[in-house]
């Protein structure tokens, strides 16, 4: 029976508990803590996340004016911005990475069944990552160039339902290519990139351990034709290759053949050039694997629009990668509440309805109904929740 909670509650109750404390004890995040926990971090990071707060000075006066609350959503004190401060300095942030791959696992298993829109059965990745601009004054350890720092958000993400499942932050100075080194690959599944990936040592030995891999050429690509296929005209496919580099070095990084697709956007006028490793499936079916390639870029976008990861509560990098990583979490939390409460919103209806609601006691499932109804609001509840 429903017990009255609130909706900050109910998405909480999401987080896997126990989880999260092995997390906490793995990196020893309690320890000499007396009444700031990394659970009560973590809730106060949620919390600002999902109601765009400015500062620390706003986040601890908008929990401070609902303070009659705070006991049931799972704090014990009142926060204070000197606390929270030292917290996201000081405490570990791979406590919150780790808690999110944990929910990574979680969200990927909700959303295994959904339409990839595409006439194959293997898991299909984005990697692709954005930019994050940054004050040099202020961050002076995320080298980037004499007079701006950055850092960068690396992804690859699961094209069904979009769940990010492996992330890496950098300073904006490594470069794209370089991460592709820290990917665990798994065979039999497609890695779509954009053409900043273009390292053919890099792509041998995706190709080496079973990937299939689909990625934008450059225009001064050298190679040889060995084979045209033939190609249907009512397509936008203009030709279907295969091909063998004939650069001294790129031969030598990849001397396999691969296949070369031209492609004609005409909504764009732009022509693109796929190579694939994959002979089997069809030259259109290469150009909408890179089509869905878009999601990652809506995601990134959105996570920057929705969430806040280009303002930051702290200047040091444990401050900015605790936050990122709690974004991160909140992301997947909010997109498994979707799954497990079975809505039909979209996750920026979702979040624009939890920033308003979160001290409601209501269903969740309530505040997305497109009726008329009241809604059912309860009472206190009379104590926490065992797993709190």
């Amino acid at each position: 029976m429903y017990q009255g909670k609130t909706v900050f509650s109910q998405l909480m109750d999401f987080s896997p508990m126990h989880s999260f404390h092995q997390c906490v004890e793995k990196y020893h995040g309690n320890k000499w803590v007396q009444s700031f926990s990394c659970w009560e971090q973590f809730l106060s990071m949620t919390f600002a996340q999902l109601t765009s707060r400015s500062g620390l000075r706003d986040i601890e006066a908008s929990l401070g004016a609902q303070r009659h609350k705070l006991y049931h959503m799972g704090f014990r004190n009142l926060v204070r911005r000197n606390t929270l401060s030292n917290a996201n300095n000081q405490r570990d942030y791979r406590i919150y990475r780790d808690f999110a791959y944990i929910l990574i696992d979680i969200a990927r298993a909700l959303y295994a069944g959904e339409d990839l829109e595409l006439d194959i059965k293997q898991t299909v990745y984005a990697f692709d990552s954005t930019t994050i601009d940054l004050s040099l004054r202020l961050f002076s350890w995320a080298t980037f160039r004499k007079t701006k720092s950055a850092i960068k958000l690396h992804t690859l993400m699961d094209l069904r339902g979009s769940i990010p499942t492996f992330v890496d932050i950098t300073s904006a100075s490594v470069h794209d290519v370089n991460v592709l080194d820290k990917l665990r690959y798994e065979p039999g599944s497609i890695i779509v990139m954009d053409r900043a990936y273009l390292d053919f040592e890099r792509l041998y030995i995706l190709d080496q351990s079973g990937v299939i891999f689909v990625i934008r050429s450059k225009k001064n690509l050298r190679y040889r034709r060995i084979r045209s296929f033939e190609v249907d005209i009512s397509t936008s496919v203009q030709c279907d290759q295969r091909v063998v580099l004939t650069g001294k070095r790129s031969h030598d990084r990849y001397p396999q053949p691969l296949r070369r697709i031209r492609y004609k956007d005409y909504e764009k006028n732009k022509r693109l050039d796929f190579l694939t490793n994959n002979f089997l499936i069809t030259a259109q079916t290469v150009a909408d694997i890179y089509r869905n390639r878009w999601k990652i870029e809506l995601f990134f976008k959105w996570i920057k629009q929705n969430l806040r990861i280009k303002k930051f509560y702290g200047n040091s990098e444990n401050a900015v990668q605790t936050q990122i990583w709690i974004a991160i979490a909140v992301y997947l939390l909010v997109a498994i509440a979707k799954k497990k409460q079975n809505l039909d919103v979209s996750l920026h209806t979702m979040i624009q309805v939890f920033s308003v609601s979160l001290f409601e006691k209501v269903p969740i499932f309530q505040l997305f109904k497109n009726d008329d109804c009241k809604l059912v609001t309860f009472g206190d509840p009379n104590q926490l929740s065992l797993l709190d």
